[in-house]
């Protein structure tokens, strides 16, 4: 199995930023972790602040890969672009956060794309991502 972990803006400074909320563990870090955890996935990884550039690893992920893990960021919030991006493509995409959402402030409390996910998860530290690997290899 292909899964392709996707991180929008301000993810690369994981680790850096914000500490009392995201941890203080580099998503470089964790990537290796969590390849180690799953030798028998092959777990891609790429990290943009760009939305055009979301979309665009999304449609080419659509067909190579079985599913994307997508952390969309603020995007998340505010773009209908993306949430039409995973709507097109035919690859399972399981929405994440490294924070609870929605017990942070209100606007963040509305997502432009879990419609078009398979599932959402979120508040549980990068152990989100543990998580959604865990629901994809049960697909």
């Amino acid at each position: 199995m292909k899964i392709l972990i996707l991180n929008g803006p301000n993810l690369n400074l994981t680790g850096k930023r914000e500490t009392k909320l995201y941890g203080t563990l580099s998503f470089d870090d964790y990537i290796k972790e969590l390849r180690k955890r799953f030798p028998d996935l092959e777990l891609d990884y790429h990290q943009t602040n760009v939305e055009g550039e979301l979309i665009n690893k999304m449609q080419e992920a659509g067909l190579t890969y079985n599913s994307i893990i997508l952390n969309a960021g603020a995007y998340t919030h505010t773009s209908v672009a993306i949430g039409d991006t995973i709507r097109g493509i035919e690859i399972p995409v399981v929405e994440v956060h490294i924070s609870n959402i929605f017990s942070r402030e209100d606007f963040r409390h509305t997502s432009y794309i879990s419609p078009y996910c398979i599932g959402s998860i979120s508040g549980f530290g990068l152990d989100s991502y543990r998580l959604a690997i865990e629901s994809l290899k049960t697909k």
